[in-house]
């Protein structure tokens, strides 16, 4: 029967340079990232991207010195996985997708109501500004706001992908709206259309 090397103690050897302990953490949890990962893009191509910046990240912490085995190293590699997933979505919103069939027309997507166009730059800029006051939450609030609003998830979702229970992700996102409203009052936005 093999033992199997506890993930804090491969992380301390590849620290200490052992270069085949990354290896290792890298097979065990492969298939468990790459499973989240393509959960959520469900594109292969997309899904070994992110893996690969998700790994880049984990090295360039590591050598750093700036990992603390506060949790443990799975979870702490699924939050990156995550937030490197999100920043995907965030840069590819803006580029629509049409898929080209023979009744496809054109006209049902651009329309030609002024006052819809004016209403959809008001909301653009809406979103816009609501995207600038949510990065000044904390990093845990954010991700779980953007979590429920953007991606829609639950919290039992929300729970199981940042590993903390699901009440802490309730107060996340409490905490996150209270300080939202606290930083529109601050510098007095108006956010409506």
């Amino acid at each position: 029967m093999k033992l199997e090397i506890d993930d804090s103690v491969l992380v301390r050897d590849y620290i200490s340079g052992d270069e085949k302990a990354l290896e290792i953490l890298i097979n065990r949890h492969n298939q468990r990232i790459t499973s989240f990962i393509y959960s959520k893009v469900l594109d292969r191509d997309i899904t070994e991207d992110i893996f690969q910046d998700t790994f880049i990240k984990v090295i360039k912490t590591l050598k750093r010195g700036s990992y603390s085995e506060e949790g443990k190293f799975l979870p702490w590699v699924m939050r990156i996985a995550h937030n490197l997933i999100i920043d995907h979505f965030r840069k590819n919103k803006r580029m629509p997708k049409f898929e080209g069939s023979d009744d496809f027309n054109i006209f049902a997507v651009i329309g030609d109501d002024k006052l819809n166009a004016e209403r959809q730059i008001i909301k653009d800029q809406i979103d816009s500004d609501l995207g600038v006051l949510i990065e000044e939450l904390p990093e845990d609030q954010k991700e779980v706001l953007v979590m429920r609003i953007y991606r829609d998830m639950s919290f039992k979702e929300i729970s199981e992908n940042t590993g903390v229970s699901i009440n802490t992700a309730l107060g996340r996102m409490r905490y996150a709206l209270i300080n939202l409203r606290k930083i529109i009052n601050k510098h007095n936005i108006v956010l409506t259309s």
